[in-house]
């Protein structure tokens, strides 16, 4: 069997499409939902629509925790059996330990070429950082190559999300400076954003309907002039909320197709259902 020159490694909140896991070969890593017992990968033991549905109905919340670096010496392993280097890319290293396990993992391949990427961003920042290094990889780029061009994206990344309640970013401590809304007699509905790979703050309003239009505000006018961009988005447990979104911003930036899928579970596990997401970037 001949190898390829790059192997890509990503873990599983970027939620990619199928489509494009199988297009680029991917090797995809789940993090793992822990819940009533049982420790379930994102995506492989419980799609996203199992999960809305199970978080519905039961008392008892779920938690989250990162692959280990056993996981990734597995995945690692597997992946040199067809390449002769790798390229991983995974959720921000402040979000997770997950990152801390690919490094550790890596340390673990006797000198085997890998390039491990911390995105800074989750669910399509982290999917479009991991299409970087892919399309790289397709162009000919080597190992070291590829990971330069998906570290140029890190600090261009743009994620904004709308979230129906705090208490899910709150109760997980994933809320960082988003903390100074809990409490708050309003009812509110924060618009949210990643910076240096943490939750941070952007605005509030009082309605989800002007917090989804606040977003949309926000992207129009980071992109504004631009042609050279891409953008996606996607929706915990609201598909209806997650198309007509996706067809505003078709509509407002004159675009065919905009990227979409569903929050995973493990995301969705700190955001809550009701959450939408856009994510995007403007192309160096």
């Amino acid at each position: 069997m001949s190898k390829d020159k790059v192997a890509i490694v990503v873990d599983g909140t970027a939620y990619l499409p199928e489509e494009l896991i199988q297009k680029y070969n991917m090797h995809v890593i789940p993090l793992l939902v822990n819940w009533g017992g049982e420790s379930l990968r994102d995506n492989v033991d419980i799609t996203a629509d199992q999960f809305y549905a199970r978080l519905q109905k039961e008392k008892e919340m779920p938690t989250t925790s990162q692959p280990s670096p056993g996981d990734f010496l597995e995945i690692y392993k597997k992946a040199a059996e067809t390449a002769d280097s790798i390229v991983c890319v995974t959720i921000s290293s402040e979000l997770s330990g997950t990152y801390a396990s690919a490094i550790a993992a890596r340390d673990m391949m006797d000198g085997f070429p890998i390039e491990v990427v911390d995105s800074k961003s989750t669910i399509m920042g982290l999917g479009f950082i991991t299409l970087a290094a892919a399309e790289a990889i397709a162009a000919g780029a080597d190992h070291k190559e590829a990971a330069a061009k998906a570290s140029a994206l890190v600090p261009r990344m743009r994620l904004l999300f709308v979230v129906d309640t705090l208490e899910f970013l709150h109760r997980g401590g994933r809320i960082g400076g988003a903390s100074r809304f809990v409490g708050t007699l309003l009812s509110i509905k924060p618009i949210l954003t990643l910076a240096d790979g943490k939750v941070e703050p952007l605005d509030k309003v009082r309605t989800r309907k002007k917090a989804l239009a606040k977003m949309l505000s926000i992207a129009e006018n980071d992109l504004r002039g631009q042609t050279n961009f891409r953008i996606a988005v996607q929706n915990a447990a609201v598909p209806a909320d997650g198309n007509k979104i996706a067809n505003e911003v078709k509509k407002k930036f004159g675009l065919t197709d905009v990227i979409q899928s569903d929050i995973s579970p493990v995301i969705g596990t700190h955001v809550g259902p009701g959450s939408i997401a856009v994510v995007y970037y403007i192309e160096p």
